[in-house]
């Protein structure tokens, strides 16, 4: 099984690519963190959002495995406790498909995107920036899969 953090934007600031590398090399091989980078739309074209948003979503269906479990990230979406992602977690390893976890660009994701997820979560009620998603996302999946494995990183 595969966690598959799929994110718009590239060359991100070193801070971030370090978080994110940091939690995934910690994860173990059955459950192993991917990065993959989706390119953003330039805004200097003159398109509109909306026109944005749906060039960004086609690439991440162009993108996305067969067959994985989409979670799209959405700030309207279910905000669970660590220990409910983990519950979560434990259920997606129990089906043994990837999962894709799909985090926008700097507009957001496509509405198509949502639509075709079959979950959407938030990680925070607060307004992250994109960038920092995939870091805060890595780390909270190494802590759920700790979680499981009775593993002393997560502390209640």
């Amino acid at each position: 099984m595969k966690l598959i953090i799929v994110s718009v934007g590239r060359k991100m600031p070193d801070w971030i690519t370090a978080g994110f590398n940091e939690y995934a090399k910690r994860m173990p091989r059955e459950a192993k963190i991917e990065l993959l980078e989706i390119k953003p739309e330039p805004r200097s074209t003159g398109k509109t959002t909306a026109q944005i948003m749906e060039a960004e979503a086609q690439r991440i269906l162009a993108a996305l495995p067969q067959n994985c479990l989409r979670i799209a990230l959405d700030e309207r979406g279910v905000q669970p406790t660590t220990g409910e992602l983990a519950a979560q977690m434990q259920g997606w390893m129990r089906e043994g498909r990837d999962m894709a976890f799909i985090a926008g660009g700097a507009d957001g994701l496509h509405e198509s995107i949502k639509q075709t997820a079959q979950q959407l979560l938030a990680l925070s009620s607060l307004t992250l920036p994109h960038a920092f998603v995939r870091v805060l996302l890595a780390e909270q999946l190494y802590r759920a899969h700790s979680m499981l494995h009775n593993h002393p990183y997560h502390r209640e």
